[in-house]
């Protein structure tokens, strides 16, 4: 009796082997081929993108200093905060820390408000590019 369960046993390691070996085999022969037109109408996309957020938004800007600090402040706005955006955007020779991405001057006042708590020094801006 104990002699058919690891006859069973072994049969089963060995069906599991093959078929996992298998598996892998051919995993590893997938190719994806790509429209060269997709890559474009990403790209365009992205240009669009960038231009909403930078022109026709309202942000926060809540320091303005150098990169270690500005990496720093940062950190600790998005432990605080983590459904507003940020970023850190660099102005020839200073690194400005931005926060929000608010479609109306109002929105972006009451989060300036709340904001201002912990960074007194924060203002609102509407960045041009």
């Amino acid at each position: 009796m104990l002699f058919q369960e690891r006859k069973k046993h072994l049969y089963t390691l060995i069906l599991l082997t093959l078929f996992v070996s298998n598996f892998t085999l051919s995993a590893q022969n997938i190719t994806v081929e790509q429209d060269a037109k997709f890559e474009q109408l990403l790209n365009e996309k992205r240009k669009v993108n960038a231009s909403i957020a930078m022109n026709d938004r309202w942000k926060i800007q809540i320091f303005t200093g150098d990169n270690e600090n500005s990496k720093k402040t940062l950190l600790a706005f998005k432990k605080e905060n983590k459904n507003i955006d940020c970023s850190i955007f660099f102005h020839t020779p200073v690194y400005k820390v931005w926060v929000g991405n608010f479609k109306t001057r109002i929105e972006a006042e009451r989060n300036l408000k709340d904001i201002k708590l912990k960074y007194p020094n924060a203002f609102l801006i509407k960045p041009n590019k």
